[in-house]
């Protein structure tokens, strides 16, 4: 009966009317042999870059982290543990989180499933690429990894198209034997999942449970007692971009008794197990002291009953009751009951009792149109919730299995159980489980009562949970905001998030000094921080951290009113927005909303918005039409029709719009990107659009369309099919507004892009974020090169240039934040690419006669330094030879160079045999009454320039010789009087 009051919201999110989708060709998986090339690429356009030495700096965010999927705790020393995050790579700490290192950085993918160290066997690691987790985020491995020294090396040993790991166990006894369970694909079918063994360490493996192509493995857990008995839990799971089947008959426990050769259902209706269509995600767990007692989480997507009205509420309405309600009848309702209804369903505060019944009245409204209003035909309907979290309980080795509680586990998965499916049994006692989901929740009692023992500290969504073997209490919990440690069953907890590891989907800056970076996180909300920031504890002592959260749930698109940085747009998923005047705090809810007798708009889950830099008044905004605000958000109108296909049925908000952009040249000539593939453009602010995408690849996902700051009619388009396993690097150019695109980009790896921008200032330069990097290209897509010193093989998800700082501000999905000065590579012209050798500028450096001296006795010594920057065409050998105004030379470096841009570091110091001539040649200009310069070595030994002006000459290994002026100017000395 309350079906709308129960799904309204995601009515809203979802809306929009259905039509055919448009026959085309649909895109196929890239093959597992492909991706692996496309690594080999990606190395080589590494190693053949021309900004090889241009490194990035991460300037954070730490304290919010990013989604942990596995922890491996130490049995000998509990301060010792491995951190498997979704996206961010394998940390390891050996000082109970104070601090990780990085182990997983520069392999194939950076995502990963599950991790299993043998600690016994000089600590071995076994990686399982591909987060096991099905969200819009989780990326694809390549199968599984070994490393017998530490993570300091690794060695690829197989299962390379099973795309997700669940979980990779190993023989108690025999080091080279184990067990991996694949959960396979996410967005296509394939018959590479299920349970694989090895016994000769993953050198080969063997296929031993396999169900179907759409059914994949998990869980998995062995007897600690026999290893031959063996559970695994299998889930059938089918995502697209538009719909996501959570489970079906083919889910359910099996088991081994043979070490994984042959397998039994042990989880039918007979062992007392759900078993219909609807058996999600199954989590398992066993008490080591008796493994006949195990645990199973089980994700039910069955209905729950459905409840008798209640008699103590008569007046409360159903939408479904307007649908055959006369106009008399509409007009005799409880004003009361009717603005309960209205704002139950979050209708306009236009719509009151009142101006509805007048609009009804004069005809205006039929009463079917309020059902019209929060009914999308493309959304899956019901009248119930699911049943959602269930715990069963075997003590009799998964014979005969039995519901642990009577009542509903409420507010534990919230219709997102594809996300969770860990249970924990404690192993000091059988009776004492935890169960992950939105909260950690813990039994005392088998699992007949749960409590929240969330704290302060605690994010929520949980993923992983180690659960200490010999002091009851300890517990590491990995959830989507990093890592907790508690030693009293989460009475109180502990933050253990220095790893830069944030996910954000985007990137925006201001034009403060120094400016800030802002950005969206998953499930991490909006923040925003100086651009300056360098990672440090010291701010637990001042207690204010220097990024600050701006908004919660998981944080999109941001964008800043320039005028005076203070006016920030910012919003969570489905499109759901609001401003922010950062200096007042005051806030304005914009999302917009569709008309009475209209269907609900449709958003993306990373609604598009877009501040116009004509009129920073002007907010666009994308549902599945286009939206416009002159002022500030506020009576947002929407311009056009659907610019999507029409949607597709599912339960997943689909037929949206995803990319926004306009003209930095010409106001009002716009551009729009849907999820299913279609381009439109408007030349007169929006009021009409033209289709503009049928000649590009058909029912792909535009992750962005930029409009050219150079050419009023160049247009840079990025096509992604992450969501049907596709990784081809999709993009394109078109010269005359989309008329005609050509293909770009065709040297960049198989790899799906997030993101393309144009450089500001060099048309010829272009930026290309995907799944494992950033690419840049100097010739405008024709060749590409990565751009990676100091940034791992991470997602970058966007990316922007500053344009008063020459800084490119990159958003990874996994590893936070990264800067990098761009000025020399923004001059990298024809003209400069076609030099032998180019010298840069060299910035000017006031004098100090404190260099080489500390500040306090326990300080560290100052070190002036600047950089010598050149291009060099050719690889090899260079002498930087710094000389005097009359040639003297007063200290040489040698550099071993790179082609492409160098950077060399210069002290400013003299070389010690050069002293004395330096000396004489000071000496030798000095005027009648001037003193003698005598050169004295600083404390620390080292003789450093004086102020002049002096030459910094560059030969490279060909001969080619260029000089640039060093000047180091004098103190300016404050006057006497």
């Amino acid at each position: 009966m309350q079906k709308h009051l129960l799904s309204v919201a995601l009515l809203l999110a979802l809306g929009g009317s259905a039509v055919a989708q448009k026959k085309g060709k649909e895109p196929t998986p890239t093959a597992a042999k492909d991706r692996f090339r496309a690594y080999q690429v990606r190395q080589q356009l590494a190693e053949g870059s021309l900004v090889t030495n241009l490194a990035f700096r991460n300037v954070g965010p730490t304290v919010m982290s990013g989604r942990i999927t596995d922890i491996d705790v130490s049995p000998n020393d509990a301060v010792t543990f491995y951190a498997a995050f979704a996206s961010g790579g394998l940390w390891k700490t050996t000082n109970n989180g104070l601090s990780f290192e990085p182990l997983f950085d520069e392999q194939a993918v950076m995502t990963i499933g599950d991790i299993a160290v043998d600690w016994k066997n000089n600590e071995t690691i076994w990686v399982g690429t591909g987060e096991s987790n099905s969200s819009r985020s989780s990326y694809a491995g390549v199968g599984v990894y070994k490393s017998t020294d530490g993570g300091k090396s690794w060695q690829h040993t197989g299962l390379e198209d099973t795309h997700h790991i669940g979980r990779i166990i190993l023989h108690p006894t025999h080091p080279n034997t184990l067990w991996v369970a694949a959960v396979g694909h996410l967005y296509s079918p394939n018959k590479e999942r299920g349970i694989y063994k090895t016994t000769d360490g993953g050198k080969t493996w063997k296929k031993t449970l396999y169900l179907d192509e759409n059914t994949g493995a998990i869980d998995l857990q062995v007897d600690p007692k026999n290893p031959n008995n063996l559970y695994a839990a299998m889930w059938h799971r089918e995502r697209r971009a538009w719909n996501f089947v959570e489970g079906g008959k083919s889910s359910g426990i099996y088991k081994s008794t043979d070490g994984g050769a042959t397998w039994s259902d042990i989880s039918t209706a007979q062992h007392g197990f759900p078993d219909s269509d609807n058996v999600g995600r199954i989590g398992l767990s066993l008490f080591p002291d008796n493994p006949n007692i195990i645990y199973a989480l089980v994700d039910n997507y069955d209905r729950r009953p459905v409840e008798e009205e209640k008699q103590d509420q008569p007046d409360m309405l159903d939408s479904d009751l307007f649908n055959g309600m006369s106009s008399e009848e509409f007009l005799k309702l409880d004003d009361k009951s009717l603005n309960k209804f209205l704002d139950d369903n979050r209708f306009p505060r236009q719509y009151t009792a009142k101006t509805l019944k007048e609009k009804v009245k004069n005809g205006e409204v039929k009463p079917a149109d309020i059902t019209a209003y929060l009914t999308d035909p493309t959304v899956e309907t019901y009248a119930t919730e699911v049943r959602g979290a269930e715990v069963y309980r075997s003590d009799d080795a998964g014979k005969t299995w039995k519901k642990t509680h009577a009542d509903f586990i409420n507010d534990m998965y919230s219709s997102y159980g594809y996300y969770f499916g860990v249970v924990r049994v404690a192993p000091t006692n059988p009776n004492h489980i935890y169960i992950l989901g939105v909260p950690l929740l813990m039994s005392e009692d088998g699992g007949k009562t749960f409590k929240n023992i969330e704290g302060d500290n605690v994010h929520s969504d949980h993923q992983a949970l180690w659960v200490s073997p010999d002091k009851p209490g300890h517990l590491i919990n990995g959830n989507d905001g990093g890592v907790n440690i508690t030693y009293d069953n989460g009475k109180s907890w502990l933050y253990a998030n220095t790893p830069a590891v944030g996910q954000f989907y985007s990137i925006a800056v201001d034009m403060a000094k120094p400016y800030n970076v802002y950005g969206g996180l998953q499930d991490n909300g909006t923040w925003y921080g100086p651009s300056n920031y360098k990672q440090s504890l010291g701010w637990t002592s001042r207690g204010r951290y220097p990024y600050e959260r701006l908004g919660g749930g998981d944080g999109m698109m941001v964008q800043v009113d320039w005028r005076d940085n203070n006016i920030v747009y910012l919003g969570s998923q489905y499109g759901n927005y609001t401003r922010l005047n950062k200096q007042t705090g005051e806030r304005a809810f914009i999302k917009p909303s569709h008309k009475l007798g209209e269907t609900p708009l449709r958003f993306n889950w990373e609604a598009p918005i877009l501040l116009s830099r004509h009129n920073q008044d002007i907010l666009y905004f994308g549902s599945n039409k286009f939206h416009r605000s002159l002022k500030q958000g506020e009576d947002m109108e929407a311009l056009s029709g659907d610019l999507t296909r029409g949607g597709r049925k599912g339960d997943v908000g689909y037929g949206t719009l995803t990319s926004i952009d306009e003209s930095p040249l010409r106001f009002g000539l716009l551009y729009t990107g849907s999820d299913d593939g279609l381009i439109h453009t408007s030349k007169d602010g929006g009021y009409t659009w033209a289709r503009v995408s049928d000649k590009l690849p058909q029912n792909l996902w535009v992750s962005t369309v930029v409009a050219s700051a150079h050419k009023q009619d160049r247009v840079y388009a990025s096509l992604n099919g992450y969501r049907w396993d596709d990784f081809t690097p999709y993009l394109y150019v078109s010269e005359d507004n989309g008329k005609k695109w050509e293909r770009i980009g065709a040297s960049l790896p198989q790899e799906a892009i997030n993101v393309i921008k144009e450089d500001p200032k060099n048309e010829n330069l272009l930026y290309v974020g995907t799944d494992h990097g950033l690419y840049i290209s100097l010739d405008r897509g024709k060749t590409f090169m990565a751009m990676s010193n100091g940034m791992p093989a991470v997602s970058v998800h966007d990316l922007v240039v500053h344009p008063r700082e020459n800084d490119l501000v990159v958003a990874t999905h996994g590893r936070s934040i990264y800067i990098a000065s761009v000025e020399h590579l923004q001059s990298l012209t024809p003209e400069v690419l076609a030099k032998q050798l180019h010298v840069y500028t060299i910035n000017s450096v006031m004098h100090n006669s404190n260099w080489g001296e500390k500040s306090y006795t326990w300080g560290d010594v100052t070190q002036p330094e600047v950089s010598i920057t050149f291009y060099t065409s050719t690889a090899g050998a260079s002498t930087i030879r710094i000389k005097t105004d009359k040639g003297e030379v007063v200290k040489e470096l040698q550099d071993q160079s790179e082609r492409g841009l160098n950077y060399v570091a210069y002290n400013l110091s003299v070389d010690a045999a050069k002293a004395d001539a330096y000396a004489a040649a000071l000496n030798s200009t000095k005027k009648e009454g001037e003193e003698t310069v005598a050169l004295k070595a600083a404390k620390n030994g080292v003789v450093y320039l004086r102020p002049g002006k002096y030459t910094a000459e560059v030969t490279t290994v060909n001969g080619n010789t260029a000089t640039q002026e060093l000047t180091i100017k004098a103190p300016e000395r404050r006057g006497r009087g």
